[in-house]
């Protein structure tokens, strides 16, 4: 039999009598009882306790602490702000509770009239804050009407968090995704739009499916963005009331539109593409996620061969040696030695050679060689590098790494190389969400951010009580020396439990970690399921952790804070009935195989007891399959595993909006020509009504063994992901327990280079067996304090990255708008900001070479008039022939205030006169307006020649916008036709520029960060107000 920590043992079903566990005020942990120190001081500084040896159940002390702890917790809640502000919430409770029987005694027609009303209200000058408890009223006996879930009063607390642009944190398993529809209802009554984001396409389908319901029967539009899908599509979901999306589709819709060559491209609600938000797992989105920006990427120059050569040299440097490396910000530095033998390798004098440059291929390779690791940062599939997503562990496909860490990882892995790329478009999390005028978000996990919520966003957070007490039992945290003590004390535990019949959640940290720990349960002979990014694993997830809670579930899942499906003790009656029609009739048909392997080796459904259904559910199974066999093979029709999967998912889609007199009036109308779809819905409802009675069974049992067990193998980077592994249990008043083991070899305390050695000195005084585990405060505390400094670290990772992105996110949003308003503008408009960009390069050329307080003579008119007529070509160079320096001279030199000033259509004496093209009333106008702009600009000082060269600026600038207007009717082209080529050539440069400077400023801030973004910010700001 496995061992266990006692308090795990402390159970009326445990199979074993108790552990002998003593309390004191230092360490716990195991050992020989016939080698515990009888020191008087050793008994005051720890504990010894013997898994093998029973004795009595803990002393009262313990239940003592606890209940003055509880106490201690009570009277910290009533003190705190969060209480108070929940308590005024209650007063909306009140008024919503009170108009519910109003509200449902309206009919289903009167429901939803009740949306037009609103915005009649409105439209004559009420609020939102006017309609709100009516609106919630309404929203909440829509969800009792069409998905059978009426909004708790808590949830109602959470819509109105989410109203009011704050974050909601409400536990897993409280119905954060219901929550969400109250404000989002409620705002989308505006017209304005309204975007719920979620984590991913997953889950975003999921809720605008499910909660779509809601909104649909209210008379709302509900649109859905999804990976791959058209441009008109997007277009068209982004136009909808309400639109659910996920959070990087979102960001790279923005990019793109920002790419647009022409305003038929965009997809967005232009001109106001935000106006409020809903981010599902705020957190994740805008704190793990805001350390990498969305990026968009160009091709760029081949340098594909370089690569296999570096990663080459790479595996002949010796760490330490040649390179040394910094974990915990992935950097590597070449020493004296390393840049030797680089060279000496290449056959080049230097490195950084701007001719030959090798040290950027090099330094790819070595990181590449030390940072990323296959089966942890990536997995090879199909002759590709496939990135893990660290918080979701799961694969994406069209990511990749930026600024060639992608092409150094192929090269390493001897794959096709593809090609490098530059950035030609980047925003961060951060700056995206700060778009929208309002924003609001719900997580589990946020309180321990607040502060960082607060300083970058502005948004609270808002504890939102739970309908039921939470009586989850977290218990020590356990400490190990070594990684095998460790893996090894997990594997008991997950054994000792599963004997119990206690469902086990195992959370790891990558796909290496997870397939570990499965041989060591393998050896055991406990079954189990594994999930990770391995597609054999990855396809079969939402079943998986649907059935994660059910009796002896073992499931290992990596990165489970990022999985989106609840886990409910006894297993999902849903999830279940599907599998078995599927089982049922797939085989009839398709005969293609899964394009996914299942590990047949070892399944926790071997240990999963079989649900018996009735003779009902046995009779519709069997038409079914009949039907499906027939329609398979009589009709000659093959489909494809995933299609057959596709027409039962429709079946189960119709059996629950259609009810069941429904459901048989339409197999009957269809029986002549064999009715699937109906048959199907049917026997999924009876199916399912026998799944809903053994799920609920067994989970009375499930919670009477003490529910579900989470183990946590590793300490993560913030102390909010661990507590979002611990959610998993507990949750809607369950029952459940979390442990958490660490070992001073997890890669956090290598990664960050954290001093351990103490630790393990410590430990080896106290035993001679580094595998035994210690729990005790004073160990936990320091170990905690450790990840108390990573999250400091993070948030002045974030913190730069944001200070960073401010320089250009003013430089974005001039740059945007004006791009935006170059593609919405008129045609008028795109004429008009040509003629601004040659004002700005003739301002650009004169204002070089003149001084305002030193007289024509001593300027550099030489130069003024070669870069003129280099400008114009060949519209100038006829004009200006025989203009030279002398004869600009002695036509600026009347201007000495000698004489009057005639500025009579702004013609110099002796300087050839611009063609006539400024006819009319609204060319006129604009000519002058440039002349009141030149007058006005400040970037010149005041001095007794200002005005000769403010009259030089607009003669110059006149006479080029009047070639290039009498070159185009000259040419005789259509108007339109120009126009459009101007708004292209407007478009292309200015992308042009943005892209350059992109380049630059990645560069830079690579190189000198702080620096960086100061002489950037100064360079790029001053070119476009010149511009402007």
């Amino acid at each position: 039999m496995a061992s266990v920590p006692s308090t795990l043992l402390n159970t009326p079903y445990s199979t074993a009598p108790p552990l002998r566990h003593m309390h004191f005020s230092g360490l716990t942990f195991t050992r020989p009882i016939f080698t515990l120190p009888c020191t008087p001081s050793a008994l005051r500084s720890f504990s010894v306790c013997q898994r093998s040896t029973y004795g009595p159940r803990p002393i009262p002390a313990a239940v003592l602490k606890e209940g003055v702890g509880q106490i201690k917790k009570k009277w910290s809640d009533v003190t705190s702000l969060n209480y108070w502000v929940v308590k005024d919430y209650y007063r909306l409770v009140d008024s919503v509770n009170a108009l519910e029987p109003r509200i449902q005694s309206l009919s289903d027609d009167q429901l939803k009239a009740k949306t037009d009303e609103f915005q009649h209200r409105l439209a004559l000058g009420e609020t939102l804050g006017d309609i709100q408890a009516e609106a919630f009223a309404v929203v909440r006996e829509a969800a009792r009407r069409t998905l059978g879930m009426r909004h708790f009063d808590v949830q109602i607390i959470g819509g109105a968090v989410l109203h009011d642009g704050s974050i909601a944190e409400m536990k897993t398993g409280e119905g954060k995704t219901l929550v969400s529809t109250l404000a989002a209802y409620l705002n989308a009554l505006t017209g304005e739009g309204v975007h719920v984001v979620t984590v991913n396409d997953y889950l975003a389908r999921r809720d605008a499916e499910w909660m779509g319901q809601v909104h649909r029967f209210l008379g709302l539009s509900v649109g859905l963005i999804q990976k791959g899908m058209s441009a008109d599509k997007r277009r068209l979901n982004y136009g909808c009331d309400i639109t659910y999306t996920n959070n990087s589709e979102l960001g790279f819709d923005y990019l793109r539109d920002n790419l647009a060559v022409s305003s038929g491209e965009l997809v967005m609600k232009w001109p106001n593409p935000f106006h409020f938000a809903i981010v599902d797992e705020v957190d994740s989105v805008l704190i793990d996620e805001g350390r990498n920006p969305l990026l968009i990427s160009g091709q760029a120059t081949e340098d594909a061969a370089r690569y296999p050569v570096a990663a080459k040299v790479a595996e002949l440097l010796v760490r330490g040696v040649h390179y040394n490396v910094e974990l915990k910000d992935n950097s590597v530095e070449l020493t004296e030695e390393g840049i030797a033998l680089a060279e000496m390798a290449l056959e080049t004098n230097d490195l950084w050679d701007e001719n030959d440059p090798w040290a950027r291929f090099v330094i790819n390779a070595l990181k590449a060689k030390e940072f990323y690791r296959r089966d942890v940062q990536y997995i090879v599939r199909n002759g590709k590098a496939l990135i893990i997503n660290e918080l979701t562990g799961r694969v994406e496909e069209k990511r990749r790494w930026s600024d060639g860490i992608h092409q150094a990882v192929e090269a390493k892995e001897g794959l096709k190389i593809e090609a490098d790329s530059v950035v030609v478009a980047q925003i961060t999390y951060q700056s995206l969400f700060k778009l929208y005028p309002k924003l609001s978000g719900m997580t589990g996990t946020a309180k321990t951010e607040e502060k960082e919520f607060l300083k970058m966003f502005r948004l609270p957070v808002v504890e939102v009580p739970t309908n039921l007490p939470n009586i989850r039992k977290d218990l020590p945290i356990q400490a190990f020396a070594t990684a095998r003590g460790k893996w090894d004390h997990v594997s008991q535990e997950v054994e000792y439990m599963f004997r119990l019949g206690r469902p086990v959640l195992v959370g790891t940290t990558s796909v290496e970690n997870s397939e570990h720990l499965s041989n060591l349960l393998k050896k055991r002979n406990i079954p189990h399921n594994l999930l990770n990014a391995r597609p054999k694993y990855a396809a079969r997830e939402a079943e998986i952790v649907a059935q994660a809670g059910r009796k002896h579930a073992i499931t290992i899942s990596t990165n489970m804070a990022g999985r989106g499906t609840d886990i409910i003790l006894g297993g999902n009656p849903k999830m279940l009935a599907k599998e078995i029609i599927e089982e049922k009739l797939l085989p009839f048909l398709s005969r293609e195989t899964p394009a996914f392997e299942f590990d047949s080796e070892v399944t926790s459904v071997k240990a999963m007891s079989t649900i018996k259904i009735g003779s009902l559910s046995t009779a519709l199974l069997e038409k079914a399959a009949l039907i499906a066999k027939y329609v398979g093979k009589s009709e000659g029709k093959s489909w494809t595993y995933e299609q057959a999967k596709s027409m039962i998912s429709e079946s189960v889609q119709l059996s629950e909006s259609v009810n069941l007199m429904e459901l048989r009036k339409l197999a009957e109308e269809e029986s002549e020509m064999y009715p699937f779809g109906p048959t199907v819905a049917l026997a999924y409802q009876s199916v399912l009504n026998d799944c809903k009675v053994h799920c609920l069974n067994e989970g009375v049992e499930v919670k009477k063994l003490g529910g579900l067990h989470v183990i946590g193998t590793s300490l993560h980077d913030s102390r909010r992901i661990d507590n979002q592994l611990r959610g998993r249990a507990g949750r809607q008043g369950d029952p459940g327990s979390t442990r958490f083991m660490i070992s001073l070899q997890d890669e956090i305390f290598r990664k960050f280079n954290f001093d351990t050695e103490w630790a393990v000195r410590f430990i080896s005084r106290i035993t001679n067996d580094e595998d035994i585990p210690i729990e005790g405060d004073t160990i936990v505390k320091q170990l905690l304090a450790l990840q108390m400094n990573v999250e400091k670290y993070f948030f002045n990772m974030r913190k730069s990255l944001v200070e960073f992105d401010e320089v250009l996110e003013v430089q974005r949003k001039h740059v945007y708008d004006l791009r935006q308003l170059i593609l919405t503008g008129g045609a008028e408009s795109c004429s008009q900001h040509t003629f601004q960009y040659m004002q700005a390069v003739i301002d650009e050329t004169v204002l070089a070479n003149v001084d305002p307080h030193k007289h024509p003579s001593s300027w550099n008119l030489q130069k003024i008039l070669k870069d003129f007529i280099r400008l114009g070509g060949k519209l100038l160079k006829n004009s200006f022939a025989e203009v030279t320096e002398t004869v600009l001279l002695r036509s600026l030199s009347k201007f000495d205030g000698s004489h009057p000033l005639d500025f009579t259509d702004f013609l110099p004496p002796d300087l050839p006169r611009p063609p006539n093209v400024f006819r009319g009333i609204r060319r006129k106008m604009t000519s002058l307006m440039r002349w009141l702009t030149i007058c006005a600009d400040d970037s010149i000082t005041d001095g007794r020649y200002r005005l000769i060269i403010n009259f030089l600026r607009k003669y110059l600038g006149d006479f080029l916008i009047a070639s290039y207007l009498h070159a185009i009717e000259e040419s005789g082209f259509d108007d339109t036709y120009v126009k459009e080529i101007e708004r292209a050539v407007l478009i292309k440069t200015l992308d042009s520029f943005w892209r350059d400077h992109l380049i630059n400023m990645n560069r830079l801030s690579s190189a000198v960060p702080t620096l960086a973004v100061f002489i950037s910010a100064i360079s790029f700001t001053c070119h476009w107000t010149q511009l402007m």
